[in-house]
């Protein structure tokens, strides 16, 4: 077992396509980094929902989930399974917003995800955070696009409860959907809880990592 995070964090950046794609896909890994460091600055990138209600549950919902952190959230306004249409302003704003940030990881969605908004961001992000850890987080859904992560962080049964309390009590618009429920989420953080010899784990996809093994000389 590798322990990734044995350096103290200053700052990370995540990025979603849509209000709650963030807190679905790595909710208890937001919880346990906020409360192993203490102060971490978030730079957060939601790519669509700005000026409705989903802006408002996603603004309170990263809050809850990053108690006593620096978030600094931008959600814009692409239309929602629509963002392949918008690729150059897509392109332009995640360029604008990179220059806001300097994070030792960045969380993003990953490449095989079936949604095309998600799909796009992931493609987008490496072109921007050209020299960072990206770590592609997954997104439980309706499609059967279930990756294969190849890195999990594994969750303290507190977290892994907190993470299911918080998106029902934070996303309401989302409740309807079959697929939004305890059980769902319980089920995926068990399997890959599972896959790392822990009660709860959330997967991610490593596409490249730069490891020096000894000093420069």
């Amino acid at each position: 077992m590798i322990d990734l995070f044995t350096g103290r964090l200053s700052e990370i950046a995540v990025l979603g396509a849509h209000c709650d794609d963030i807190a679905i896909g790595m909710g208890g890994t937001l919880l346990q980094l906020a409360e192993a460091n203490p102060g971490l600055r978030v730079r957060a990138f939601i790519g669509s929902g700005a000026g409705t209600p989903r802006e408002a549950e996603e603004r309170a919902a990263l809050a809850a989930f990053l108690p006593e952190a620096e978030l600094h959230l931008t959600v814009l306004d692409l239309p929602d399974g629509r963002a392949p249409a918008h690729w150059e302003r897509a392109k332009s704003l995640l360029s604008t917003f990179r220059r806001s940030t300097e994070p030792d990881v960045v969380f993003a969605p990953h490449r095989g995800d079936a949604h095309q908004d998600h799909r796009q961001l992931a493609e987008l992000v490496p072109t921007e955070f050209r020299d960072h850890l990206v770590l592609g987080y997954e997104i439980l859904k309706w499609e059967t696009d279930t990756p294969r992560p190849t890195l999990l962080n594994p969750l303290s049964p507190y977290a892994a409860m907190a993470k299911v309390r918080l998106l029902a009590e934070h996303y309401p618009s989302q409740t309807a959907h079959d697929w939004f429920d305890d059980d769902a989420f319980l089920g995926l953080a068990r399997l890959r809880g599972i896959q790392c010899r822990a009660t709860y784990a959330e997967g991610f996809m490593l596409e490249k990592a730069i490891i020096r093994f000894g000093g420069d000389r």
